[in-house]
């Protein structure tokens, strides 16, 4: 899999790898799928910095095809799990933040300083899951403009949930796309997740590989110079030598 310069090195840690079950993503699905995240990764810093007035960079740290159960059993135990509505299946997509970092956002948005939460087990209130939703959607907006020549992909955020392990957003074994993303904003680094169903991504780019963009004039002159390959080799001499085994026989 490629790697953008932009993107932080990995360590040399070791991952386990199930033979049984291959995760991987070919390697040209995965630099199609890192151009578009790092795209939205842009669009989002941008938005951000504009919303929160503070300059906010996001980068694309890494694009991984796992299991939906991996997916959760990464996440810590209590953090902002908001649930996107996938328009073409209606599948559920899952964008991760955590709690101290969606509360600094809803305290520049409304106009403070970017205070951290000191109790991050309590919930969103209706007014701040509005504020951060809204700053949501129109995140997801950009992320339909990133991916616009990939697949139209539009995702509208439904709720927000705080326990990954209760959150069903898909089968277990379900195989998903997670990116992951490291946003510094106000002096603050934190890492934030997009999951979306693999097969709404990966179906549009094997489709695309399976389809043929030539032209009626190309297609009849590719189809010419086969026939004219075949006969060809049909036509092309070959010396033929024909030697039997020797035989002692006496007279």
């Amino acid at each position: 899999q490629a790697t953008a310069p932009a993107r932080r090195k990995r360590g040399g840690e070791p991952e386990l790898y199930d033979f049984r079950r291959p995760m991987t993503l070919a390697r040209e699905h995965g630099r199609v799928l890192e151009m578009a995240f790092e795209t939205f990764a842009r669009q989002w810093g941008t938005l951000l910095t504009a919303r929160a007035r503070v300059v906010a960079a996001i980068t694309l740290d890494s694009v991984e095809l796992r299991s939906y159960d991996e997916f959760v059993r990464a996440l810590p135990g209590t953090t902002l799990m908001i649930l996107c509505q996938v328009e073409q299946n209606r599948s559920t997509a899952v964008l991760q933040i955590p709690v101290e970092t969606g509360m600094v956002w809803i305290d520049y948005l409304l106009g403070g300083p970017g205070r951290a939460l000191a109790d991050e087990e309590r919930e969103l209130t209706d007014i701040e899951w509005s504020l951060l939703g809204d700053l949501v959607q129109h995140a997801l907006h950009d992320l339909a403009y990133a991916f616009s020549a990939v697949t139209p992909l539009e995702l509208h955020a439904k709720s927000v949930q705080y326990s990954p392990q209760f959150v069903q957003a898909a089968a277990a074994s379900e195989p998903v796309v997670v990116a992951t993303f490291e946003i510094e904003l106000g002096g603050r680094t934190s890492q934030t997740r997009l999951m979306i169903p693999a097969e709404v991504l990966l179906a549009p780019l094997r489709a695309g590989e399976a389809a043929d963009s030539r032209s009626g004039d190309e297609l009849r002159e590719h189809r010419a110079a086969l026939a004219a390959l075949a006969e060809q080799v049909q036509e092309v001499p070959v010396d033929v030598r024909v030697r039997f085994s020797p035989l002692t026989i006496t007279s």
